[in-house]
């Protein structure tokens, strides 16, 4: 059986799929692996898995199979990768934020996924703004966003800059009135910031830049459908 490649809760892995590329599932549940090669098996729910629109398919030898390895297929241990780094009914978001011009027509881009494992998306066209704002304002509006009777959140961003505003005590030398708001949300939702690489190929925080530059062409404003 080949593999596809998927993304589990925003890290990149490759997943048992058919021919056609649909996931190959056993009782909700689909072998992963975190590397090609690897001889050591995952299984994580077909839930979970999030496959885009032609998505690169991989034959069986892009991984060892775990029968040939003589390995059980086990749930992932805490700690393998990002998506085991928060509890399991916490609400995740990943949010981006783009500028063309710096200051210039400004836009903010959000994933949710909640607990469940089903993602959300939403995005904000900001007029003309700094790339700060457009980063501090998609943070601002993930927290807005999540339910409030969530019982833990965490932020994936890859703007170091609205990390440490808000979480590790730089001043705010500009944008001190939405820095004060937003690190508000922080501290009363209890949300941890999670600090990602931009442009790495991590597929959610991919997609919230992607919703960021959907809301610059589009100038306009799309609220994630919770319900």
């Amino acid at each position: 059986m080949p593999w596809i490649e998927a993304s589990l809760r925003g890290t990149r892995v490759l997943a048992r799929a058919r021919s056609d590329g649909s996931l190959l599932e056993d009782g909700g549940r689909v072998e992963i692996r975190y590397e090609p090669g690897e001889a050591r098996a995952y299984r994580a729910m077909a839930s979970n898995l999030i496959v885009a629109k032609g998505a690169p398919i991989h034959p069986d030898e892009r991984c060892a199979s775990s029968a040939r390895a003589g390995e059980k297929t086990r749930s992932a241990p805490r700690g393998t990768a990002s998506q085991e780094r928060h509890a399991s009914d916490a609400w995740v978001a990943y949010t981006d934020g783009a500028c063309s011009g710096n200051p210039g027509p400004a836009g903010s881009g959000v994933v949710l996924v909640s607990p469940d494992g089903k993602m959300h998306e939403g995005f904000e066209y900001l007029g003309e703004a700094t790339n700060n704002v457009a980063e501090l304002t998609a943070i601002l509006r993930a927290l807005e966003w999540i339910p409030k009777e969530a019982a833990a959140v965490v932020v994936y961003t890859d703007s170091q800059y609205a990390i440490g505003v808000l979480q590790k005590g730089w001043k705010a030398k500009a944008n001190g009135a939405l820095v004060a708001r937003t690190k508000g949300q922080v501290e009363s939702r209890g949300a941890r910031l999670v600090y990602v690489p931009g442009h790495r190929g991590v597929v959610l925080n991919e997609r919230a830049d992607e919703l960021a530059r959907e809301a610059i062409e589009t100038r306009a404003v799309r609220r994630p459908l919770l319900a």
